[in-house]
């Protein structure tokens, strides 16, 4: 018997509120301005052996037996928990159906997940440019102490919204300063079928991409205008995208107008890298792991007071770049490097720069 006053019945209507396509980067390349999202919104699956009752309307379990999935494996991020068309296709942009997690026991075809063919795409395009390579090292002993500066003041004042800053603020910002003198490398092809009709198109803005590591793969947003922004200013926007990333839902603007992307790959591992351009760029840079390695210098003899040459320990970076070779030659691509280090290597340059 219903009660005077209550609803009968909850209707909810098949949302027609469906991703456009998605952004999808190789190891640590940057989005395609082709293939936009609404949303990175990554649902997770419930805790294995957690009992539930599942919400959802029969055309969201229509679009859940379509897919192959087992809607008590998805949270619903509904009213009172109901599951969503916008949830289930979430679910199959993270290619958590695609991406077996038990050990494979026999052979078996999996089709690609929604992810993976949006990668599928860009990353062929990409192959219709000519990639070079060129790699360096950096070292970040007095980085790394001014960064300790920077930490300890953060840590007196509390008007920060984050307790300490990564390396990640300081090589974004010295990157956009190192790239004023190198504005070829900020810039992208336009009509590059010919090359009579083909563009170069300078950007004023520095909307530089970062790799971040998601539930459902690399995803590359930017920050904007990195020009105008201060170091403090950056390690906010990183903070805010990745605060958006626990929550799966980096706003679809942060995906939109990169112009160059540099990736940190080192807090995995790695050293030298290859990365990969898309067309909306012309140039891409990643960093490796940092170590402490030994390096020969001239120190000063405590005793005789003469230099005498010594192995010290030094911390040190990998950093590889791939540009677009139609339009960038390696000689520009090593000069902007040079450039880079010579603001990381020394921060008092770095500083007078800084506006």
């Amino acid at each position: 018997m219903a009660k005077v006053g209550n609803p009968i019945v909850d209707i909810e209507t098949d949302s027609s509120n469906e991703l456009e396509s998605s952004l999808i980067n190789s190891e640590v390349s940057p989005p395609s301005p082709s293939a936009q999202v609404q949303s990175i919104n990554i649902t997770e699956p419930l805790i294995s052996g957690e009992k539930t009752h599942t919400l959802a309307t029969p055309a969201v379990r229509r679009v859940a037996r379509e897919h192959n999935i087992d809607i008590s494996n998805i949270k619903g991020t509904g009213k009172n928990g109901r599951i969503t068309k916008e949830n289930i296709l979430n679910y199959v942009a993270a290619g958590k159906e695609a991406q077996p997690s038990k050990e494979i026991v026999e052979d078996k075809l999996v089709p690609l997940s929604f992810i993976q063919k949006s990668m599928f795409k860009t990353m062929s395009r990409s192959l219709k440019i000519p990639h070079f390579g060129y790699s360096d090292e950096y070292i970040l002993d007095d980085i790394i102490a001014s960064r300790n500066l920077i930490n300890d003041y953060i840590t007196r004042n509390n008007q920060f919204s984050f307790n300490k800053i990564s390396f990640m603020p300081i090589f974004i910002k010295s990157f956009s300063v190192a790239l004023k003198k190198f504005p070829i490398l900020n810039a992208c092809v336009i009509d590059d079928d010919d090359a009579n009709t083909a563009k170069l198109k300078f950007r004023r803005s520095h909307n530089i991409g970062i790799a971040m590591d998601t539930p459902g793969g690399l995803v590359v947003p930017n920050i904007k205008n990195v020009q105008a922004k201060s170091i403090f200013e950056i390690a906010s926007d990183i903070r805010r995208l990745q605060e958006a990333r626990e929550k799966n839902a980096i706003p679809p603007n942060d995906f939109q107008e990169g112009t160059i992307t540099l990736s940190n790959i080192g807090n995995i591992g790695g050293t030298s890298l290859s990365p990969v351009i898309v067309s909306s760029e012309v140039c891409i840079a990643a960093i490796g792991k940092l170590q402490k390695v030994p390096r020969f210098e001239d120190v000063k003899d405590e005793v005789t007071g003469q230099l005498v040459e010594k192995v010290v320990g030094k911390h040190v970076i990998p950093v590889s770049f791939s540009a677009d070779h139609r339009v960038i030659d390696g000689a520009t691509v090593a000069r902007f490097s040079q450039e880079w280090k010579n603001l990381l290597e020394n921060p008092i340059l770095l500083s007078a720069e800084l506006r």
